[in-house]
């Protein structure tokens, strides 16, 4: 108080919120606030981001460092199941790992597929599959997982040719033969394949097709059964990879009449026809294959990938795939992801053009 007159009453006050000027205070304060606000945040999450990113870094220069679980969707002693076990074995001591072998099979493989599509994707659990998730993949709209896109290709193991064969006591010795043998019949043959939408059902699907009769599939637990009863004469014909097909033609308890392929053709010497034919319009060999969950770092597929190569390439697995009478092959993941996306489309194309789905 000076004469009476306290300062704070002529003071200069800062304008309140609700003048002009105090809105214009507030808001540039809160823009200031804000700015600040925004630039922690995005500090904070660049770290986050980058500790991520070594952390992944990290996992993928270490792998692998833990057990591998390869997952067969077939049951064991089969050939998918066998190339399984031989890369497995081998790659267990390269890498100096355990590398477990687990049979997954049911609902024609599709629960072996779904429990790697939904497994994380690091590259300790891989997919060995048969060419049979194509064709299912192709022809099965109602599956929960889209194969193509929720996998990743590692690399091919091999190739395997199939036979058009059929019971020797039929007498048939051609293609041509056999056409007019199921069009003579009323309600047409019935054909044996190892289950709805496998490869071999595709097989002989666009065989009937092609040649213009009418044929029904009659489906069996595996390829050992449907070919027993072509032996025995309670099927027309089939179309099956087996090892078994061979010795029993040479035995002359069944009759070969064409492959999938060339090389199946060169495998086939010595059987009457002699040479037999390649199956024309065909979705071609059935095949073995590598595959982990979409999202696996290229970095591991790579070094998977090479490393299955190199087990491949050695005589032991050149031998052992022969047995099982397939052609040992590796490829690179690129290559297997550009052959399985067209294999796929063709299987659904296929279906397609001769009524075959799985709805």
């Amino acid at each position: 108080m000076i004469n009476g007159v306290n300062k704070g009453d002529n003071a200069e006050r800062p304008p309140g919120r609700t003048s002009p000027a105090g809105r214009e205070a507030f808001a540039k304060h809160m823009s200031i606030g804000k700015l600040r606000y925004s630039f922690i945040a995005t500090l904070f999450m660049a770290a986050v981001f980058a500790d991520t990113a070594s952390m992944a870094a990290d996992n993928t220069a270490q792998y692998p460092s833990r057990p591998i679980t390869f997952v067969v969707p077939t049951s064991p002693g089969g050939p998918t199941d066998l190339a399984a076990r031989l890369v497995a074995k081998h790659l267990s001591t390269a890498w100096k790992v355990p590398v477990v072998v687990e049979n997954r099979s049911g609902a024609g493989g599709a629960i072996g597929w779904g429990h790697v599509i939904h497994s994380k994707p690091d590259g300790y659990t891989v997919l060995i599959a048969p060419s049979a998730l194509g064709v299912r993949s192709g022809l099965d709209h109602k599956l929960p997982f889209n194969a193509v896109h929720d996998l990743a290709g590692v690399g091919l193991l091999g190739l395997m040719p199939s036979y058009l064969l059929l019971p020797s006591k039929l007498g048939i010795t051609s293609i041509a033969q056999l056409t007019a043998y199921a069009k003579a019949q009323k309600g047409g043959v019935n054909y044996g394949s190892p289950g709805v939408g496998s490869t071999s059902n595709l097989h002989s699907a666009i065989f009937a097709h092609n040649h213009g009769f009418k044929a029904t599939n009659i489906a069996y637990r595996g390829t050992s059964e449907a070919l027993n009863d072509v032996v025995a004469g309670r099927l027309t014909f089939a179309i099956l990879t087996n090892t078994s097909v061979l010795h029993l033609a040479h035995e002359g308890k069944i009759r070969v009449l064409a492959a999938t392929s060339e090389r199946g053709v060169s495998l086939a010497k010595g059987l009457v026809p002699n040479p037999i034919a390649v199956l024309t319009g065909d979705i071609g060999d059935d095949w073995e294959a590598a595959f982990v969950p979409a999202g696996t770092p290229d970095e591991i597929r790579s070094k998977l990938s090479k490393e299955i190569a190199k087990i491949i390439a050695t005589p032991e697995a050149r031998e052992s795939f022969a047995v099982v009478g397939a052609q040992a092959k590796s490829s690179t993941p690129e290559e297997l992801d550009t052959m399985f996306r067209k294999y796929v489309a063709q299987a659904h194309s296929m279906g397609d053009a001769i009524g075959i789905t799985l709805n």
